[in-house]
């Protein structure tokens, strides 16, 4: 606000100053020329008088000569200053025009509204650095799970979607550059109520920038950073960035993991959609040659993958001149049949078209198809507004770097626990990934279940820890009984258990617990809601415990101890 004064004042200055002295020299002025009054005697008007005259004349409201006639030196000054103080206020107010359009107060304007909504939060809250394609896919997640945030970008046309985006949630934004710091103090990284940062701009400076300002100006905040260099990871990481993501080697990964453990890989796909998307189908990558079409940061990812798993690549790359291509690159346009044939594509497996140009990566698959219809095709989407196209190219499996990101930060985020869970569940094998995705159909057999977790605190779970402070034993498998009928189990899985022994995946239900404990369920809206009672209903936790019904009142509580039920 000061900004916006200080405007004002300074492009205000001289019209102000002209204005003032105008009205003083007319007001001076008829207090010094003699006047007559009804009764024929000299008169002098006074202070008052004179400046209430020059106030109607000046804004031509003209109520006539007060408090008697004027004489005709009184009429001459008037007639002289009645033309200076129109044109002073003429001028003045054009100067207040041209500065409503100023651009510097209207940023500070802005500025100061966006300032002010954020002060006002009452709410935890995210904020965003980007608003591009992942940016606008994770704000969007979050709204739908009525969760606030703040969003800061460089670009207006971004928040200007922003803005006109009909989700239930208001959430301000601000176009402003994320690497200064005064701009992330004001788009409340020091708030009481900030939770996270997330930097995720296609500007691996800024969002270098951005953690280490989060590091520097509130150390307790979980900071979650992209990144598309491994130099730039690394340098995120030496300074302890909780999260740093990049989505070429995040997608490599899932991909080998397909290749070699596919109900791993659906469990992975499958706990990072969007709550009410349809569950995808088993994946099945087929065995032999791969052709990877693009030698760039997303090629380069797949190749060190494939390589490390045993799995036949050769690479087509357009630029003989790339640093670390593999010995038996081959050199030309992917786009164009030599190079594919060249490759091996009449008897490849499949073919990875990674350039970073939508165009090419659709003709490459065309192409492709024309020489070998039975390829499985994977596809690297670059722009979102694409999306139809890709849709069309009937691909198998379509990467699209914003999606990546966004999935990865919308569980850590939400329900962290999900990552935690997903990082333990890749040391079991692939059977045992099976028989989870069974176990999650027969809950719901469409859409994935409902994901929760709950932490056995006061807060959380009251009944649970106050029957533990009290001595009393309380296990998983009481948080997954029907409080109505104990003989009947709830539907729903306990995926994950942490507590001060370690983390487990798919606990046993025998397992006890202890105030501090994490838990991640998975199941329908309505066991979520029924084991809610079980966390904090001291009634329905102990019919659950014992199978006996604990009276609700002070007096048979009494006679329950006394004599025994």
């Amino acid at each position: 606000m000061n900004t916006v004064v200080f405007i004002i004042l300074r492009r205000m200055r001289m019209p102000l100053l002209l204005l003032s002295s105008v009205y003083a020299i007319a007001t001076f002025g008829l207090t010094l020329i003699p006047g007559v009054d009804d009764q024929g005697n000299v008169w002098y008007m006074d202070f008052f008088h004179a400046f209430y005259f020059v106030s109607f004349m000046g804004t031509t409201i003209g109520f006539g000569e007060i408090p008697y006639p004027f004489t005709q030196a009184q009429r001459m000054w008037a007639l002289v200053f009645l033309y200076l103080t129109v044109a002073t206020w003429i001028y003045a107010l054009g100067s207040l025009l041209s500065l409503l359009g100023n651009e510097s107060l209207r940023r500070a304007f802005t500025d100061h509204r966006f300032g002010r909504q954020v002060r006002a939060l009452k709410d935890p809250f995210f904020l965003i650095c980007g608003y591009g394609d992942t940016g606008s896919k994770l704000v969007r997640s979050l709204r739908r799970r009525l969760i606030q945030a703040t969003v800061i970008d460089i670009k207006q046309d971004r928040l200007d979607a922003l803005l006109f985006d009909d989700d239930p949630m208001y959430i301000p934004g601000l176009c402003v550059d994320a690497g200064d710091p005064d701009h992330l103090i004001l788009a409340g990284i020091t708030h009481p109520m900030c939770r996270a940062v997330v930097a995720i701009t296609n500007d691996n400076a800024v969002n270098l920038h951005v953690a280490i300002s989060a590091r520097v100006l509130n150390p307790e905040l979980q900071v979650i950073c992209r990144a598309d260099a491994h130099a730039v990871e690394s340098n995120m990481a030496s300074f302890g960035t909780d999260h740093v993501i990049n989505p070429y080697d995040t997608f490599a990964k899932n991909l080998a993991l397909a290749t070699y453990a596919p109900y791993q890989f659906l469990l992975v796909e499958w706990f990072r959609k969007a709550r009410g998307e349809p569950l995808s189908r088993l994946t099945k990558m087929p065995k032999g040659l791969w052709v990877i079409c693009g030698f760039g940061r997303f090629g380069r990812a797949i190749y060190k993958e494939m390589t490390r798993h045993d799995i036949p690549v050769r690479v087509i790359e357009t630029d003989s001149a790339m640093p670390d291509l593999p010995p038996d690159v081959i050199v030309g346009q992917s786009t164009e049949a030599p190079a594919l044939l060249d490759a091996g594509i009449e008897h490849a497996a499949g073919i990875i078209a990674g350039t970073d140009d939508d165009s090419n990566n659709l003709s490459i698959i065309v192409t492709a198809r024309q020489l070998n219809p039975d390829l499985f095709v994977i596809v690297r989407q670059t722009e979102n507004a694409n999306g139809p196209l890709f849709d069309s190219s009937h691909a198998h499996i379509v990467m699209e770097p914003s999606e990546v990101i966004a999935s990865k930060i919308r569980t850590l985020l939400t329900n962290p626990l999900i990552d935690e869970f997903l990082s333990l569940a890749r040391a079991h094998d692939d059977n045992w990934a099976r028989i989870l995705t069974e176990e999650l159909r027969s809950i719901s057999r469409d859409v994935l279940p409902d994901t929760w977790s709950t932490i056995i605190d006061e807060q959380s779970a009251s009944a649970v820890t106050t029957a533990i402070n009290l001595g009393q034993m309380v296990r998983i498998e009481h948080l997954v009984q029907d409080h109505t009928d104990r003989s009947l189990a709830l539907p729903l899985v306990a995926l994950y258990h942490s507590n001060e022994a370690g983390a487990y995946c798919m606990p046993d239900k025998q397992a006890p617990l202890a105030v501090g404990d994490k838990l991640l369920f998975a199941g329908t809206r309505a066991s979520r809601s029924k084991m809610l009672w079980n966390l904090s209903n001291e009634v329905a936790l102990h019919y659950v415990r014992t199978g006996k019904t604990l009276p609700q009142t002070s007096i048979g509580r009494w006679a329950s101890a006394r004599f025994g039920s």
